[in-house]
């Protein structure tokens, strides 16, 4: 249903865009032909105007001869020679903008012959009248008439080419007319089709706004319901993270005190015997060094035996109440001798008004002080930066050391707190084991977060008193 429904808001609006794309084409159109028709009619009223303006000067030749003639002063010559000049001029330019108009180019050319005489009857009138001593006679009565006649022509002539300028300018009007009609309908429909397309959109809007509300509230839900899942699952992986590290750790004890019981009834008849040989043969410097050697030897194997069985057994605990940043306090200054060596930056982000947690002190302090000094030896001498963070998280205090150190890869994290496993030259792997002992004695737990280059993070989490 919903894909139907989205199908015909596509097919709307594609229609809607169709019409408008068409009336808009349909108004440029109508916009350029406008366009043109106006600049016929400007073009036919320049025309128009030179025409009158021809006109106008050929009367200023005609009124300039006979002021002067009349009042025999030469200063009434002033409009034959101006006009003389435009007229020539005013020609020019009505060749060139009735150019593309045979007919008016044809009347154009008789007028030119019509204005030719004109200048020619001018000029015998004037040579006449100044030959005759400025008399006027029945000759230049005569060229007078031949002169109005010849203006006569040419009025006629102008008058005709300015009726066909006026026909073309009534058909260009006509078609003006008609355009703005064509564009007042185009905009009108245009305007109904804008409406039309809003009215659609608002409708379509509140019908699809309504729909995803509804979707954002199931999506909501069902997000609700996936976070709450993920939550318990996490929660379930991290108890089944801890049963299984009890587990393991369970395993290794049962398998450490099986061992140090075929271990040790031999490793102490070794000794015996040892001791009944040194009581038994002459005293040799070489006899008693390899004698010696074994002694050694059987204690050092006696005490691997001994700590691999504290590390991986659940031992008794002296509970004691102590602030968790005291006892963070107290650890770190047991490790302060390599903290200055290094010359390590020791940043302390404690939380404030945590509650006191019960621990057996002596050994949480032995938890973290394996920590803090894994995080010391693997960072650099002087730019090592130890951070210590305490606070309270899902009633729950939490500790994290951290460490911007060489980081572990997740090989090393994944046998971390397995006996025995050390990348130390010096160590015996047993410390890590030891402190994931401890923690888990606590009915706590230990996540470690590590990045080769970035260093590692800690992450102790323990109840309170």
């Amino acid at each position: 249903m919903a894909f139907n429904f989205t199908g015909k808001i596509k097919a709307g609006y594609l229609t809607a865009f169709v019409l408008l794309l068409f009336s808009y084409s349909l108004t440029f159109y109508t916009t350029w032909q406008l366009s043109n028709q106006n600049k016929i009619l400007n073009h036919t009223n320049e025309v128009i105007n030179n025409l009158e303006l021809l006109h106008s000067d050929i009367k200023d030749i005609t009124i300039g001869i006979r002021g002067y003639i009349i009042m025999r002063d030469s200063k009434f010559l002033g409009p034959y020679y101006s006009g003389r000049k435009n007229v020539d001029s005013v020609y020019r330019l009505l060749l060139n903008l009735t150019k593309d108009n045979e007919l008016q180019q044809q009347r154009l050319a008789e007028l030119k012959g019509l204005i030719q005489r004109k200048f020619e009857i001018a000029d015998s009138s004037l040579d006449m009248f100044n030959s005759d001593e400025r008399i006027v006679n029945s000759s230049i009565e005569d060229v007078t008439n031949i002169s109005k006649k010849n203006s006569d022509t040419i009025r006629n002539v102008i008058g005709l080419m300015q009726n066909r300028e006026n026909d073309l300018q009534k058909k260009s009007s006509q078609k003006v007319s008609s355009s703005s009609t064509t564009i007042k309908m185009v905009n009108l429909t245009s305007l109904v089709v804008a409406i039309l397309l809003v009215i659609y959109s608002l409708i379509t809007f509140t019908i699809e706004n309504k729909a995803k509300k509804e979707a954002d509230i199931r999506a909501s839900g069902y997000r609700r319901q996936l976070e709450g899942r993920v939550i318990e699952l996490n929660r379930l992986n991290k108890e089944l993270e801890e049963l299984k590290s009890m587990e393991k750790l369970a395993i290794t004890g049962r398998i450490a005190r099986a061992i140090a019981h075929e271990v040790r009834n031999p490793l102490t008849n070794i000794g015996l015997a040892g001791e009944q040989i040194k009581m038994q043969i002459t005293e040799e410097a070489e006899t008693n060094v390899l004698l010696e050697m074994i002694d050694r030897n059987v204690m050092r194997i006696n005490q691997l035996i001994t700590d691999l069985l504290n590390s991986s057994k659940f031992a008794e605990l002296n509970y004691e109440t102590i602030s968790v940043n005291k006892l963070l306090d107290q650890s770190l200054e047991l490790a302060m001798d390599r903290v200055l060596l290094k010359k390590i930056k020791v940043e302390k982000n404690y939380g404030r008004k945590i509650p006191d947690i019960s621990i057996d002190v002596s050994k949480m302090e032995i938890a973290f002080l394996n920590i803090i000094v894994n995080a010391i030896e693997a960072m650099p001498v002087e730019n090592g930066i130890l951070t210590l963070r305490t606070e309270e998280r899902n009633n729950k205090c939490v500790v994290t050391i951290s460490d911007n150190g060489i980081g572990m890869d997740k090989e090393t994290l994944s046998k971390l707190f397995e006996p025995y496993f050390t990348n130390k030259q010096k160590g015996n792997g047993l410390g890590m084991t030891n402190t994931q002992n401890i923690i888990l004695n606590h009915k706590g737990t230990v996540e470690v977060k590590s990045e080769i280059g970035k260093g590692s993070s800690f992450i102790i989490s323990l109840n309170f008193a």
